[in-house]
């Protein structure tokens, strides 16, 4: 675990770089399963500096950044909008997105965002934390197993024009 990292909370000032490390961490981690039509569509949709900005300032979500040496090197962001079906019943978080910069991958920083976004449920006294992640994504989801995630359903998610699967997941905060 590199100790080197600090977790903090994003704030608005934040969001150009946000923005830019939201493009560059889910590029790097789709491009090579999708076409650059559909990665560009996406890419400008969702990472722009007015979206990260909207989502910024929007209260439903929390946007936690992992920084070493004043560098934005990962995040999570979490929204408490839009729950599944299966969940409506439940006060639950989303993992709306967790990534981080590909030098960093398996040094710790998604472990810390994990844990700091568990804390956050539990904090905000959920029942549960859920994400969606792409059925393919077979890192990802070995990540969630061992972090005791489970599957409960599935969803499409749509990726500039296409519309891939992904499982969802959920753990229990109680």
């Amino acid at each position: 675990m590199n100790n080197s990292i600090q977790i903090r909370k994003a704030l608005i000032q934040d969001r150009q770089s946000l923005a830019a490390l939201c493009s560059i961490t889910f590029y790097d981690t789709y491009h090579a399963y999708n076409t650059k039509e559909n990665m560009d569509l996406f890419l400008e949709q969702h990472f722009n500096i007015d979206t990260v900005s909207n989502e910024l300032n929007d209260l439903s979500n929390t946007f936690i950044l992992a920084v070493e040496d004043e560098e934005l090197c990962g995040y999570v962001k979490l929204s408490e909008s839009n729950p599944p079906h299966q969940l409506k019943e439940n006060e639950v978080i989303e993992i709306a997105r967790i990534y981080s910069v590909k030098e960093k991958i398996g040094e710790g920083i998604g472990q810390l965002l994990l844990d700091e976004s568990i804390s956050i449920a539990k904090q905000k006294q959920k029942q549960f934390i859920w994400l969606g992640v792409w059925k393919e994504n077979k890192r990802a989801i070995a990540f969630y197993q061992k972090n005791k995630f489970e599957i409960f359903g599935e969803h499409h998610f749509i990726l500039g024009k296409d519309v891939q699967d992904d499982w969802l997941m959920q753990l229990s905060v109680q």
